[in-house]
């Protein structure tokens, strides 16, 4: 019998935490269907409590059993799909290390630089934290781009878990113009240019609800 598979989602311009897990999802081939929840209207939250007892995006219904928190979902489709991290212990366990520091950190980030996908050109002064927080990024990405390069062009070469969580990231540094090295350059490009990204994208152009703590800049 095949599992039944739902993804709860919220507004794909700003959701970056819904992108995390639509990608792998998506990418994994596996059929399911979306169900989008308008964040920051009236209801919203008790709407999401009908699918996620955490309240918030994603949630991801497993034969409606709920499993809602994006690096969990992410880790339950790789569990599906054991390509979507690398196949060598250290280096799986390198890519789990830094989706799992994306997961829980970079906090300056997530709130000087919201994803809003639709947006470009817009600029925003970052604290010293931020900008910290900001190098540390280009060093994950600069260091897993020039040991992995000739695998391919994501950060372990081939597309991982890793990259999902680093997406919204590439999306919000191309909207607010952050200035990166070339290796890091390369791979924002690699990352909005993906099919899937691109289709991801295009949902979001098409949303016409405005979120406003997510236009800054």
């Amino acid at each position: 019998m095949q599992t039944e598979l739902t993804l709860v989602i919220g507004n794909k311009n700003y959701s970056s935490w819904s992108l995390r897990a639509w990608l792998p999802l998506k990418r994994s081939g596996l059929a399911f269907s979306e169900v989008f929840v308008p964040l920051m209207t009236p209801g919203y939250k008790d709407k999401l409590l009908e699918y996620s007892p955490a309240g918030k995006v994603p949630a991801l219904l497993i034969d409606g059993r709920p499993v809602w928190d994006s690096l969990a979902i992410a880790e339950w489709v790789a569990e599906q799909k054991p390509e979507f991290w690398p196949r060598d212990a250290f280096e799986r366990a390198w890519a789990r290390s830094v989706t799992a520091e994306m997961h829980s950190g970079f906090s300056g980030v997530r709130g000087a630089m919201p994803m809003n996908c639709r947006a470009s050109g817009r600029r925003v002064e970052l604290d010293d934290a931020t900008r910290d927080e900001v190098a540390r990024i280009c060093e994950i990405w600069t260091q897993c781009r020039e040991t992995f390069a000739d695998r391919g062009p994501w950060l372990f070469g081939e597309w991982s878990i890793a990259d999902a969580f680093y997406a919204p990231v590439a999306s919000r540094f191309r909207t607010y113009g952050v200035d990166v090295n070339a290796a890091c350059a390369g791979y924002i490009e690699t990352t909005w240019s993906d099919p899937l990204m691109q289709e991801w994208l295009s949902h979001a152009q098409q949303e016409t609800q405005v979120i406003e703590k997510g236009e800054v800049g």
